[in-house]
């Protein structure tokens, strides 16, 4: 079937209801470039704006019945993709002014505390960053991709006890470096550690 004889809504249904993805591929494909230009107008981030037309046609694929009595499918793409923009603009002003809301109620002190724990966190993260490299890359796997020792070993193919290994030897490392390092306080072995 040629994309331009899908003028309608039933036209459309028909396509999915058959199951003809290729069909349904090429028609979105004729229409996504003008359509990812009426959402940029709008929202001016081009990858907002492909997620938003991706999004109406996803919609379209999975609910069919939305389109039933669709005269003009290309006006409803457009109108669909203007208004799934000015949504998207409506739920990041809302967003925003929500943060500015928290920002302007945020206390001095808890300001404070936030950009000492910050600076903990970019010294843990340097000295880490020392480690060697099989050690460094089996930590972060566990500390900050909160896997198991077992899930590290299947992933990395070795064995358990090898990843014992090197989080133990990674553990003394880094407390070393912080018993001699004034910088690295308490709340970063805290922070590390637990």
């Amino acid at each position: 079937m040629d994309v331009l004889a899908i003028t309608t809504g039933q036209d459309l249904i028909h396509i999915i209801e058959k199951g003809r993805c290729s069909v349904f591929t090429r028609f979105y494909t004729s229409y996504f470039q003008k359509l990812l230009l009426a959402s940029d107008r709008y929202v001016k981030d081009i990858y907002v704006a492909e997620e938003v037309v991706q999004d109406v046609f996803l919609k379209i694929w999975e609910q069919p019945h939305r389109v039933l009595a669709v005269k003009s499918i290309k006006s409803y793409l457009y109108k669909a993709v203007v208004n799934a923009s000015i949504n998207h603009l409506n739920r990041q002003k809302n967003i925003d002014e929500h943060h500015l809301k928290l920002v302007a109620e945020l206390p001095d002190d808890c300001v404070n505390d936030l950009e000492e724990e910050n600076e903990i966190i970019l010294l843990v993260r340097r000295e880490i960053e020392m480690l060697p490299v099989q050690c460094k890359k089996i930590f972060k796997l566990s500390r900050f991709e909160h896997l198991k020792y077992k899930e590290i070993a299947v992933q990395l193919g070795i064995s358990e006890k090898t990843v014992e290994n090197h989080i133990g030897h990674a553990l003394k490392t880094l407390r070393n470096r912080f018993m001699t390092d004034k910088q690295l306080n308490l709340k970063g072995k805290s922070f590390l550690f637990n």
